[in-house]
């Protein structure tokens, strides 16, 4: 503690050995930089607070019909890109500092003091930004504030709405690529299906193995249903002929009506008598002797198989629906006939084509492929291109994003700098510590000795003694002239920095 206390004993001496440059050093840094500091221009702050309201009713209204902006990540895009090199020179031009820069070295320097001077503000989160500008005129600020508005306002639709129109001009003309696709794959489907006619599948009829399949199994069944229909003709035909047919015991007989009828009358007449007489009785006999004469005769045209004189005979009821049923058959075994002709043709034709045909359908498969994929593609365009037009109308012509001025730029009527204060005071402690360092560096250029112990301890020899300085009254006067001298500037010097506060804070555009 005692070493620390002589160091700071031995500091102040030394510089009141050289007191008098101390004040003379500060003086000098005093003087010179509060005239630097009035001299300062000042600096006019204009600012403006801008609200971006994101929500709008109509996101949830047309969610799934068109692409919606992403109206966050733009605002903040905006905000990023403000201050990019092409919109600071456009606020140039639009307040016209452009026309005071005289060659291409001074616009590019008015350009970043500019980027340096505008401050953008503010957070996502509240969607509230700042725009602010220090400029050396107060109207100056105010337009270039208002520029900066202009711009980040205007700024949300330009860009959405030739994006927009880009992306459908993009798409339109994809759409005219894939019409003439389409074409083009129309025409050659078409060419492919007349020059292979007779060789496609018809339409649900499946491959060609599919078809074959088929056509033999139709084939088959017409076949055997011709054979059927033929076997029954053939039955009719023989019932009609009066021959057997296979299987048959009794031939069929042809018969006389009238002599059929005369065996039902006796033979009735006979049962009426039976009721009435004995077998003995002469009616009976006789009746009984014609109904076996009526018998024998017709077992004798049965087994003759000769037809009754009588015309009307062969015209029985019988006769007659065997005839239409001959008929009959004998067009359904035509029907049949050429049912089974054209399914043989049919097989015989589709073998023919069985070394073509898979072939062929390949390449119709691999044309309507190629087909189904650019109309697929075609109709997707189409649709994406009337979501791209909706969606710039809809970023253009309605309130997706709308601005809210809260606080407009103005011109501020009174400086916001420099702080002369503040700078006053620190230009008056850097004078001050300017006059005690110049004074401690001459006590080190110039050392002394200010003890006896500095000199023992520098010297190494013992100190027998120190003889004291003797003044005269003479210099004992001049002593506390110069003191008070010292005294005085001093405190002339603390004055001119009250009342240059003084100054400062009754008129701070001063």
């Amino acid at each position: 503690m005692a070493d620390i206390t002589a160091a700071i004993l031995n500091f102040l001496k030394a510089i009141g050995k050289y007191r008098w440059q101390a004040v003379f050093i500060t003086w000098a840094v005093a003087i010179a930089g509060w005239v630097v500091v009035m001299k300062l221009p000042n600096q006019y702050e204009a600012s403006a607070r801008v609200y971006v309201d994101t929500q709008s009713i109509l996101k949830p209204l047309l969610s799934g019909m068109t692409t919606l902006p992403n109206l966050d990540q733009q605002v903040v895009f905006m905000r990023r890109t403000l201050l990019s090199r092409p919109n600071v020179e456009r606020v140039m031009r639009m307040v016209d500092l452009d026309v005071k820069a005289k060659n291409a070295k001074e616009h590019d320097e008015m350009v970043d003091e500019l980027m340096e001077k505008i401050k953008i503000g503010g957070t996502e989160r509240d969607d509230i930004y700042t725009i602010s500008y220090t400029a050396p005129d107060a109207k100056l600020g105010k337009d270039v504030v208002q520029s900066l508005l202009t711009i980040f306002v205007e700024g949300s639709f330009g860009g959405k709405k030739q994006d927009s129109a880009k992306a459908v001009q993009f798409i339109d003309d994809q759409i005219r690529n894939y019409e003439e696709k389409l074409a083009a794959a129309e025409n050659s489907l078409k060419e492919f299906k007349i020059r292979h006619m007779g060789m496609l599948p018809a339409t649900g009829g499946g491959d060609f193995g599919t078809r074959m399949v088929s056509a033999s199994e139709a084939l088959n069944t017409a076949r055997l249903e011709l054979a059927e229909a033929e076997q029954a003709r053939n039955a009719i035909r023989r019932r009609i002929s009066g021959e057997a047919a296979p299987g048959e015991t009794t031939p069929i007989r042809i018969t006389d009506p009238e002599l059929e009828a005369r065996v039902a009358a006796v033979t009735k007449t006979l049962d009426s008598l039976r009721t009435q007489y004995t077998e003995a009785h002469p009616d009976i006999i006789a009746n009984a002797r014609l109904l076996e004469q009526l018998n024998a005769r017709k077992q004798e045209l049965a087994k003759n198989g000769k037809p009754s004189a009588d015309p009307g005979a062969g015209y029985s009821p019988m006769l007659q629906q065997l005839n239409v049923s001959l008929s009959e058959a004998e067009a359904r075994v035509a029907s049949l006939r050429a049912r089974v002709n054209e399914y043989s043709e049919r097989v015989a034709r589709l073998r023919t084509q069985s070394s073509q045909a898979p072939e062929v359908e390949a390449q119709l498969a691999q044309l309507n492929r190629d087909y189904e994929v650019n109309r697929e593609n075609y109709q997707k365009l189409v649709e994406r291109r009337e979501s791209a037009k909706l969606s710039g109308d809809l970023t253009s012509a309605t309130d997706m994003l709308s601005f809210r001025i809260i606080d407009p730029p103005t011109a501020p009527p009174l400086p916001s700098g420099p702080n002369r204060l503040r700078l006053f005071s620190a230009v008056f402690v850097a004078a001050l510590a300017a006059g005690l360092a110049g004074a401690f560096l001459l006590s080190q250029l110039r050392p002394t000795f200010l003890s006896q112990a500095a000199l023992r301890e520098a010297t190494g020899l013992p100190i027998l003694g120190s003889i004291s300085m003797n003044w005269t009254e003479q210099q004992t006067v001049r002593r506390k002239r110069r003191v008070v001298a010292l005294g005085a500037a001093v405190l002339l010097l603390f004055g001119i920095y009250g009342a240059g506060v003084t100054a400062i804070l009754v008129r701070p555009g001063l």
